[in-house]
């Protein structure tokens, strides 16, 4: 596959749901009067910008963040401010799509090098008498 697309809010904002509701926390009295939290829903199935594949990784990657009918779900209640909330919000969805579509490096096996097999056993044998010296002698006669 080619090079891989970066997935962003702005390009998934018409298929974004934003809905606010009062937060916990600090905030004394603004708590009951001012919603700031901010949640934010993403139909990841009904989506027309990701590919099929695109969507199989986040449903597999993010299922555990997701409703059953395949609703992403990320919400932001750290600050007192709706706005600051949202930018809060937009961050960690974008971080979690990366993340989840981000490609992993495939490891290369390695073999050990000659010298490092032979320090090992070197090491192994030293650990060996170390701990044949801490024996008690054997004695026959017991």
């Amino acid at each position: 596959m080619g090079a891989q697309r970066e997935i962003t809010a702005d390009l998934l904002g018409s298929e974004l749901v934003f809905t606010t509701s009062r937060s916990g926390g600090p905030g004394g009295q603004n708590v009951n009067k001012v919603s700031s939290k901010v949640t934010l829903q993403f139909d990841v199935r009904a989506s027309r910008i990701l590919t099929a594949e695109e969507k199989d990784i986040i449903s597999l990657k993010l299922y555990s963040r997701m409703t059953r009918e395949g609703v992403l779900v990320v919400t932001a209640q750290e600050t007192r401010s709706q706005l600051q909330n949202k930018e809060l919000v937009l961050e960690k969805f974008e971080k979690l799509l990366g993340e989840a579509l981000a490609r992993r490096k495939v490891r290369k096996p390695t073999k050990p090098s000659k010298s490092s097999a032979r320090a090992r056993i070197r090491k192994k044998k030293v650990h060996s008498e170390k701990k044949q010296l801490r024996r008690k002698p054997y004695d026959p006669h017991t």
